[in-house]
């Protein structure tokens, strides 16, 4: 569903679900075409969260962060909602999720218990479990390597490649060290239930160098088909970890592709943003999104029948970020609101600095479009929007045609 499509529209007597994290919008989205009423708590709120939500809450602290007396607050408010079901938690939240679990009075959070979450983001105990089972991943130190060249320095709470810095650069000693391994950036989406999962779809990473960001999350491209060997190294990796760590619900799991081997990354005990890819290619599969997927299997057990066949589409998305600051106008605001790839709307009056994110842009193909040909669409509609940022200022700018 685009900015510009058909809106689900809950029931006023439908149950309540509150979402959040960095930005809302994909999960409020889920959410509505689930059939819920929708409390978003972010710290954009964006014109699209708030097209699908009911009730928005700002969460935002300093920079590009979660407050979490805020998140405390907004979460306090939302468990007095009517039928609220609990909440579900998405990128960014990672830094606060201990705390989550150990707070009392709130609400129900869908999702890894506490223990299965330290499971796989306590690098202790993830790289541990990988190497009991037997899971290839890259080399990995605890302590600053004596020759800190090839190694990357990672924040254990991180997310977005915002916690990624070349140990050169950092004499950072907390989190851990990864060395630099070969290998295409990829995730495996699956859902997790009564220890067992099934693996929604495979996806591209997309990544930009950023100052001292080398690696930071631009974006995604999937489904992507795999061969047999791969994809089974995946489903026995993803199957393993699920059976002992207890993961429930959606879950991501990080890899690089080096040829037919994979190492894994990491984990992300939570949905992912790659969910928009899946909802676009399979559609008639899950008419109801893969937020509600997540809830089935978080509270009542259930997972999904094995999907086969070919996806609708492909699909790719990627984040904008400003090449310089600038404040959002009406125009400009009503242009990407129409505009049917784009998504994470900013408000008219929103100031946005150079490097911060401007809005999503997402693409799709028909299933047997080649690789080269969803990038270059994607690139096409990412170039067509910087060009409307860098000129965005100007008192008699003409926006172009939404199709370029």
């Amino acid at each position: 569903m685009s900015a510009s499509g058909s809106r689900s529209h809950p029931s006023t007597s439908a149950p309540f679900i509150a979402v959040a994290g960095l930005s809302a919008r994909l999960l409020a989205q889920s959410a509505a075409q689930a059939g819920y009423q929708v409390a978003a708590l972010d710290l954009f709120g964006d014109r699209d969260t708030r097209r699908y939500a009911k009730l928005w809450l700002d969460t935002g602290g300093s920079g590009l962060s979660i407050d979490r007396d805020k998140l405390h607050a907004a979460l306090e408010r939302v468990a007095r909602l009517p039928r609220l079901t609990g909440y579900v938690t998405g990128s960014g939240i990672e830094p606060h999720i201990g705390w989550l679990h150990e707070t009392p009075r709130l609400p129900r959070l869908i999702g890894n218990d506490a223990d299965a979450t330290a499971a796989v983001r306590d690098p202790l105990r993830f790289f541990a479990l990988l190497d009991e089972l037997g899971i290839a991943h890259p080399e990995v130190a605890f302590e600053r390597p004596a020759i800190p060249e090839g190694w990357l320095h990672k924040a254990a709470d991180g997310c977005g490649g915002t916690h990624i810095q070349p140990a050169v650069q950092t004499g950072a000693q907390g989190g851990y060290f990864q060395r630099i391994s070969n290998g295409l950036p990829m995730s495996a989406l699956f859902v997790a239930a009564q220890r067992e999962a099934r693996v929604i779809g495979y996806a591209e990473q997309l990544h930009i160098a950023s100052d001292a960001l080398p690696y930071l999350h631009a974006g995604s491209l999937g489904p992507v088909d795999l061969p047999a060997p791969v994809a089974q190294q995946i489903d026995r990796a993803v199957r393993s970890i699920t059976a002992r760590a207890n993961l429930v619900g959606l879950n991501s799991l990080d890899f690089l592709l080096d040829g037919d081997t994979i190492h894994v990354l990491e984990v992300n005990a939570r949905p992912s943003s790659t969910m928009a890819l899946y909802e676009r290619a399979w559609r008639d599969v899950w008419p109801r999104g893969l937020l509600a997927l997540h809830i089935d299997a978080c509270l009542h057990d259930r997972l999904p029948p094995a999907h086969v066949g070919v996806p609708q589409c492909r699909a790719a998305q990627q984040v904008v970020f400003a090449s310089k600051a600038f404040t959002v106008t009406r125009r400009f605001s009503d242009a990407l609101f129409v505009d049917p790839v784009c998504h994470d709307i900013p408000n008219a009056g929103a100031r946005i600095e150079a490097g911060q994110p401007v809005c999503t842009v997402l693409v799709t193909l028909n299933a047997g479009a080649p690789r080269a040909a969803l990038m270059h669409e994607l690139q096409r509609h990412t170039q067509r929007l910087s060009q409307r940022i860098e000129t965005s200022t100007e008192p008699a700018h003409e926006l172009v045609d939404s199709h370029g």
